[in-house]
């Protein structure tokens, strides 16, 4: 089987919250970048990709160069076609356009050859799990009023969620106290049994994460998320020494080799790996792997409909990230149930992109 064809396009879809009925996001739109990857065979693969903001074209074109490398290629071969695309964008370095653009590329190898086999990704990866855990995100933002999130929260209990999470660090002149008060009628509102994730996103320095992170632990949160700047290992080794809540990062890092500095540097608690930034579905395993050596816990960064397989096919996958961006991509997508999501089981990724999505179309 060979590689014939690879299109591209970038799918403009509007920020919605749709999970407790919010305020949208920080922006009023999400740009991807969508490939479909066909084959002599007639089997397609469909692959994803965005954070390029103002650099979605960039990316796009970005897809479009390296997607000419894979043509002619056996998309059965991942590590060989992987090789192949990174080494000829080496240059670029490790991270940034070059990583998010292979990744949709490595995602539809993935897709096409689990149809070409008849498995869905997760049995391809082990089968570990047929339910895994999930978690609400999104719908209990820093930026929408406290009189909403305090709402929110039980409405994601009604249903059915067991876990969530809300965000500090909150904009203007916040203060300890503040950040405080808000986690205190968070979890008044959603009561004591609910894992409370926080996700601070950067915006505290190494102090005020030990201190504000004090203060809170009254809370019992499930853990706090990217406290300061994600590559200060040092710094947030002493936060994650400093306080008995669990520290979680790795969203923003690229590729393979920085996990390792930041486990070897015992940073975190628990290891955050986004799927498109690692590298892909061959890199996310690669690092599971590496936490599992360290006796780490991981979980996943958006994009829930691929995640899911992963996160349930490792030993060390604790909850996957149910965020909402995507979704209006694909057909059907995986919907929790009693605070699981069912791994599924059709070939491949188990998705389709939406016969609606032409009208997202904008490039």
């Amino acid at each position: 089987m060979k590689i014939t064809r690879v299109k591209s396009q970038i799918v403009k879809l509007p920020a919605e919250e749709p999970l407790a009925g919010g305020p949208g996001f920080y922006r009023p739109f999400f740009e991807f970048v969508t490939i479909r990857m066909e084959t002599d065979a007639g089997i397609d693969g469909i692959g994803v990709t965005f954070f390029g903001g103002t650099l979605t074209a960039t990316l796009k074109h970005a897809v479009d160069q390296l997607s000419e490398l894979v043509i002619g290629e056996d998309p059965m071969r991942i590590e060989a076609v992987g090789r192949k695309v990174r080494g000829a964008a080496g240059g670029a370095g490790p991270g940034g356009i070059s990583t998010l653009a292979f990744s949709a590329i490595d995602i539809a190898l993935w897709d096409i050859k689990g149809k070409a086999l008849g498995q869905s990704l997760a049995m391809m990866l082990g089968g570990l799990r047929d339910r895994v855990p999930t978690y609400a995100s999104g719908a209990l933002s820093r930026t929408s009023p406290l009189e909403h999130v305090v709402k929110a929260g039980p409405v994601l209990v009604e249903k059915g969620f067991k876990q969530m999470k809300m965000q500090l660090a909150l904009p203007g002149e916040t203060t300890p106290a503040r950040e405080v008060e808000r986690a205190r009628l968070i979890r008044e509102a959603v009561g004591p049994d609910i894992d409370l994730m926080c996700d601070i996103n950067q915006r505290w320095s190494i102090n005020q994460a030990i201190d504000i992170g004090r203060r809170v632990e009254e809370f019992h949160l499930f853990w706090l998320e990217d406290v300061s700047i994600h590559d200060d290992y040092a710094g947030l080794a002493r936060v994650a020494d400093a306080l008995a809540t669990p520290i979680t990062g790795g969203e923003c890092v690229y590729g393979i080799m920085p996990f390792r500095h930041m486990i070897e540097a015992r940073s975190v608690d628990i290891v955050m790996i986004d799927l498109l930034r690692v590298g892909g579905i061959a890199n996310w395993m690669k690092v599971a792997g590496m936490a599992e050596a360290f006796n780490l816990p991981v979980v996943s960064h958006l994009l829930p409909e691929i995640h899911v397989h992963l996160v349930s096919s490792v030993p060390n996958g604790l909850t996957v990230e149910y965020m909402p961006w995507s979704f209006r991509l694909f057909e059907e997508v995986p919907v929790p149930e009693k605070g699981e999501l069912v791994v599924p089981s059709k070939p491949g990724l188990g998705l389709e992109f939406s016969h609606d999505i032409d009208r997202y179309v904008v490039g």
